[in-house]
């Protein structure tokens, strides 16, 4: 099966261990990840920050230098810097970041960490003995080891969300974990062997929408502490003012009463940033959003989705989309960490394709990104895959924005991402083998579980 989908066109990404410097070519002959200051990546140049209606600042990274943007901002923090991370990874980036951290708590700062047990199960404990010694407060979401819990063992629901907050100016929120597969020579120079490295953006916000992301953050480091019920550590805001229209969802009535006040709050004009910190539950608004999202296209669709094995409801509308004349594009992972995922998605390669719908695999990476842009106008980026445990399983953090100049970045790292991926043409992948169509096929069908 891998056989059909290789891109022999670069030598360069078939033969170069991608986690060395001197992999990075002239422009053009790259993985198109930017692994170490000064290389030249694919061409992709930091854009300027947008500015949104209500003063918000948005600002688009990718890779190496979305974790280095992180750092920087840790290193001019005064006051307070909270930092929620699903992979705490223990390497020389992972003792950067502790040891800044540690220096930070040692200066007096108030500083909080979250990170997932099971997302940093590799990670050495020392680590973070280190950093409650120093003074930082650091809480571990859910146990992985029944015999660590506190109260009731959840090893299925894992915080999956990426989130840093320096005193009440910035956040810093995408896909990236802390590890050097994603940052690369840009925190701190790597001593181990080769590595793949992974594909992903993160977002830098600054303005008024900044104490949203911290009352998200606060949900969840209560609950930490005090294990409240799950469902209060969603926190939904402005998807209507994104959507431009009063949103309606399954069960808002309810859960508004819930939490004690109005679900969304509407704001008028363009540019507006929604934020969707999303719960494990089997009814998430999630879904619904997206689904809308994509059913009110217009004109385009640009998806990129690291693990992509979504409900038939998705499926289907994608298809429609396609059909009515929107261009769908999927960018894809041609290479993935977690095999069966990368089947999964190649399931339903026949049925988009047929209606319509461009799909590409990305070479010469690991892709993890997760973002989708609507009509080069609105722009989803986080840490949210579009699979089931996603969707039902994990605590996740999104942005939404809607905003024309952010939109056309968005495309632009997209169809930069297009250099350096294959396209899947419908009339080879209907001719691959029988024995990859029932992979295929018994995957999709179990895909719920993965």
């Amino acid at each position: 099966m891998a056989s059909q989908l290789e891109n022999p066109t670069r030598r360069d990404l078939a033969t170069d261990p991608l986690c060395a410097t001197d992999a990075q070519g002239a422009r053009g002959t790259s993985g198109g990840i930017n692994i170490a200051p000064g290389s030249d990546d694919d061409g992709w140049v930091i854009p300027d920050p947008v500015t949104l209606a209500d003063g918000t600042q948005v600002q688009l990274y990718k890779d190496g230098e979305a974790l280095r943007a992180a750092y920087e901002a840790i290193q001019q923090a005064r006051h307070r810097i909270c930092l929620e991370i699903y992979i705490f990874a223990g390497d020389e980036t992972g003792q950067a970041f502790a040891d800044l951290l540690s220096a930070k708590a040692r200066a007096g700062l108030k500083v909080w960490v979250i990170y997932d047990s099971f997302g940093s199960i590799a990670t050495r404990p020392a680590l973070f003995e280190q950093m409650r010694r120093a003074g930082v407060r650091v809480q571990e979401f859910h146990p992985f080891w029944p015999w660590e819990g506190k109260s009731q063992w959840r090893p299925a629901n894992r915080d999956h969300r990426k989130l840093l907050l320096i005193d009440d100016d910035i956040a810093w929120m995408g896909g990236l974990n802390i590890g050097r597969e994603y940052a690369g020579s840009w925190i701190a120079k790597s001593t181990a062997p080769p590595c793949d490295f992974w594909r992903d953006n993160a977002i830098k916000i600054t303005g008024p929408a900044v104490r949203q992301y911290r009352a998200a953050f606060m949900r969840t480091w209560s609950y930490t502490r005090t294990r409240t019920p799950s469902k209060k550590l969603e926190h939904i805001y402005n998807l209507d003012g994104v959507c431009a229209e009063p949103c309606s969802w399954p069960f808002a009535e309810k859960r508004s009463d819930e939490h004690r006040g109005r679900m969304f709050e509407r704001h008028e004009g363009p540019g507006q940033l929604g934020i969707l910190a999303s719960v494990p539950q089997r009814r998430s608004p999630l879904r619904p959003f997206l689904n809308r999202l994509i059913r009110e296209s217009r004109k385009s669709i640009s998806l990129t989705m690291a693990y992509f094995a979504p409900h038939d409801d998705m499926i289907d509308e994608l298809c429609r989309a396609a059909r009515r004349g929107v261009r769908v594009r999927l960018m894809l992972p041609g290479r993935c960490d977690i095999k069966v995922l990368l089947i999964a998605a190649r399931s339903f390669y026949e049925t988009l394709m047929a209606a319509g719908v461009k799909i590409y695999e990305r070479q010469g990476v690991i892709l993890h990104a997760k973002t989708m842009v609507i009509d080069s106008l609105i722009s989803l980026i986080g840490s949210t895959n579009l699979d089931y445990r996603s969707i039902e399983y994990n605590l996740e953090l999104s942005s939404i924005i809607r905003s024309k100049p952010f939109g056309e970045q968005m495309e632009g790292l997209f169809e930069n991402d297009m250099r350096y991926a294959h396209r899947i043409r419908a009339e080879k992948w209907r001719h691959r083998p029988v024995f990859d169509r029932f992979v295929q096929w018994f995957v999709s069908r179990a895909r719920y579980l993965l």
